[in-house]
């Protein structure tokens, strides 16, 4: 396996939790720990999404 595709893999993977987290948010009956759960949910998925965009520029411009 390629490190892409080891990359993509994972991201696949944290996109994955960042969706459980949100169902189990829908489930939870108390207001802080939904909110807590949606906020972590959220930035996993900004996180992953900065990952893929950078590393989508480095394979567009290998000099960076």
């Amino acid at each position: 396996m390629s490190a892409a595709d080891e990359f993509q893999a994972r991201a696949q993977q944290v996109r994955r939790k960042a969706q459980e987290m949100e169902q189990a948010a829908e489930r939870a009956s108390d207001p802080q720990e939904r909110e807590r759960l949606r906020d972590k949910a959220r930035r996993l998925r900004e996180q992953t999404d900065q990952h893929e965009s950078r590393r989508r520029t480095e394979d567009l411009d290998p000099m960076m």
